[in-house]
């Protein structure tokens, strides 16, 4: 291969969102390479979210990764809200006509890879990009490291899917960027379980010490997790300690049973919000993590990711067939409305499930009300239901 490269979209990150991106591209007959500074291995086993919204699914079916997640994912038709002892059930399908499913990012991680690899465009795993050159011209450069040598990819567009700490969002100029943030007072402390899940559908607790969601990975690994203060060492949580504080959280004035099994892994997560304004600068477009970042509470992450992706390639192919830039004119608009709105909602339900530290009788008294209002009001449930599924692309 020659150490001078050119292709229509050069895509950085080769997570969910640059596969996708990549994925969509080649079924519009649009030329794209995607660079990824990790191996293979590292980003099929890198854990990270499972829930996906009814848009996510359909637009991996859509571009012919479905079939695992058809035969292997999990459909669920509503969560549990727990608090007080009490259990509440929020039916998305009777309420917003809408499911998710349950279905691990490394797993579609591996889809996408061996669809790439099998028939789509370049896709180079150890290719570490450290330079984005001349974004706000008409031939924007990406420079990289791979094989041990020094190689340049020339392109008509660039799209950073790059994460947070990617070099796509610091290419835009610092006077030109626009940083939201907030950072919350506790982190979740997350495990893998072999044990076979407790229950059906995703149960999310606001007990006494704190929130606790109880998740899934398989019909056989359950995958839990805990708040816990900022700076917790997972070294410092036993098995039985955390097995202990869920059951505490999860408690209920039935007869329900959290199962115990062998924790396979365990991690600490900081929890916080990050949105960083443009989307694009020039030629160069930002995708997923490296825009935006939103607690996990509301499972919003990997959805935000793909809905981009999905701008982003609809946008492309306009462009391909009349010419018109005019929808990646609008892409960050677009986009930062949508994100916007996933950061509303995953901090209203962070804040409403969390213990606040220094928050007092009058905070969770507040708390209490909200929850109270989704369990009694269909109004109330149906938004959250909506919000939760995910709102239309483009939305």
């Amino acid at each position: 291969m020659a150490a001078l490269m050119r292709t229509r979209v050069g895509i950085i990150g080769g997570g969910p969102a640059g596969l996708l991106l990549a994925r969509l591209l080649h079924r519009e007959g649009i030329d794209c390479v995607v660079l990824e500074s990790r191996t293979r291995a590292y980003v099929e086993q890198r854990q990270r979210a499972g829930m996906l919204e009814q848009g996510t699914a359909d637009a991996l079916r859509a571009c012919g990764a479905g079939a695992r997640l058809d035969a292997e994912g999990l459909v669920h038709h509503g969560i549990e809200l727990r608090f007080d002892g009490t259990r509440h059930r929020v039916d998305f399908s009777r309420l917003v006509g809408r499911t998710v499913t349950i279905y691990a990012q490394t797993e579609i991680v591996k889809d996408l890879v061996a669809l790439q690899l099998a028939d789509g465009p370049p896709l180079l795993f150890e290719a570490e990009a450290y330079a984005i050159e001349k974004p706000e011209g008409s031939a924007p450069r990406i420079r990289f490291r791979h094989e041990g040598r020094e190689r340049t990819l020339d392109c008509d567009w660039v799209v950073g899917c790059d994460g947070f700490h990617g070099i796509a969002r610091g290419t835009i100029p610092a006077g030109l960027r626009r940083t939201y943030e907030r950072d919350f007072a506790y982190s979740w402390l997350g495990i893998l379980a072999e044990v076979p899940p407790s229950s059906e559908e995703l149960v999310y607790a606001r007990g006494a010490d704190g929130f606790a969601l109880h998740s899934m990975r398989s019909p056989t690994v359950s995958r839990l997790y805990l708040q816990v203060p900022n700076g917790t060492d997972a070294a410092d949580w036993p098995d039985e300690r955390i097995w202990d504080a869920l059951d505490a959280r999860f408690a209920t004035g039935d007869d329900w049973t959290l199962r115990r099994g062998p924790i396979i892994s365990k991690s600490v997560t900081p929890m916080r919000s990050y949105v960083s304004e443009p989307m694009r600068y020039g030629r160069l477009l930002l995708a997923g993590d490296a825009a935006h970042i939103v607690p996990p509470t509301g499972a919003k992450g990997l959805n935000l990711a793909v809905s981009d992706v999905c701008l982003l390639a609809r946008a492309f192919a306009h462009l391909e067939r009349t010419g018109s830039e005019q929808l990646l004119d609008s892409y960050s608009q677009l986009c930062l409305e949508r994100v916007w709105q996933a950061t509303r909602f995953s901090c209203d339900m962070t804040t409403m499930l969390h213990a606040q530290p220094g928050g007092g009788a009058f905070e969770q008294r507040l708390q209490l009300a909200r929850l109270r209002r989704i369990a009694d009001s269909p109004h109330a449930a149906a938004e959250l239901a909506a919000l939760y599924t995910g709102l239309p692309l483009g939305s």
